[in-house]
């Protein structure tokens, strides 16, 4: 089915798309926000040929303020919304262990989002792991704040262990959904160095006081602890919009496991170091 996107400011019709995006998201902040923006913006302005079909929340009105935000935002793009409350199916579940619970909860997402046909699934602050069976029936892609073969768990998880290891350079990435967490096969990625300035100086801290010691009186307001994550958050809506871009192109597709280009070969993750670079300094 072919549909055409018009441009919302100008009225003018801009190209005809076949590609189909669901998005997921747990709406929890300003970040959820920004990179919803960042793709119905690409998509109305006909950088991104694609369409966004749905967009499914874990959490449904009146979880939080920030959620309500989120979902307000989805409406404003007049973008299908599907809302189910993991929190509210966990409470009716209490004895199931977490492998039954999360199976039984992706059958039911699933089951709601059965009229809509995709060709990718964008995880993008979605904060449940999506178990085998919604992995086999999606093609999903999700934001990592690492570069392959980086640090695993949350952000702040990501960049406390840089800091420990005293990482010389990081980045991020978007990888392919497995169940097994932050493991599945990279697409593409962008690095940066945690050396020179403005970095310098808060590893020479480093080196006169305990990182114990900082991060139980500073926590999350260490200057160093802030200074990666600016650097990374810089980098995530230009990394999203040129991997979906890619898809939407089909320049890049999932093969089972593998990423395959246009002609069905097997091939490497992107490396977009340089073009994302250059968006950052621009």
């Amino acid at each position: 089915m072919r549909y055409t996107l018009g441009c919302a400011l100008c009225g003018e019709r801009l190209q005809t798309v076949m590609y189909k995006i669901g998005w997921f998201s747990s709406g929890r902040g300003a970040g959820s926000r920004a990179l919803l923006t960042t793709i119905a913006e690409g998509i109305v302005w006909g950088e991104i040929p694609a369409k966004i079909v749905f967009v499914f929340c874990n959490r449904e009105p009146g979880h939080s303020e920030e959620t309500d935000r989120f979902l307000d935002l989805v409406k404003s793009y007049d973008l299908p919304l599907v809302c189910f409350s993991s929190r509210e199916f966990r409470a009716r579940r209490p004895f199931d262990d977490m492998s039954t619970w999360r199976t039984n909860y992706d059958r039911e997402v699933m089951r709601r989002l059965e009229g809509f046909q995709v060709d990718l699934c964008v995880l993008a602050g979605y904060m449940l792991i999506v178990g085998t069976e919604m992995c086999q029936e999606y093609t999903m892609i999700n934001l990592h704040p690492a570069a392959p073969g980086g640090p695993k768990g949350t952000w702040r998880e990501v960049i406390w262990q840089l800091i420990e290891s005293r990482a010389e350079r990081t980045g991020i990435m978007m990888h392919l959904v497995t169940p097994e967490l932050d493991e599945g096969p990279p697409i593409s990625y962008c690095t940066f160095s945690l050396r020179g300035k403005p970095f310098d100086e808060h590893w020479e801290r480093l080196a006169r006081e305990p990182l114990g010691e900082i991060r139980g009186s500073e926590g999350e307001e260490f200057a160093l602890f802030k200074l990666i994550r600016q650097h990374g958050l810089k980098r995530e809506l230009p990394l999203i919009v040129s991997t979906v871009k890619a898809f939407s192109e089909d320049r890049l597709r999932v093969e089972g496991r593998r990423i395959v280009d246009a002609n069905g070969n097997s091939m490497p993750a992107y490396n977009l170091t340089t073009e994302i670079d250059r968006i950052v300094s621009a």
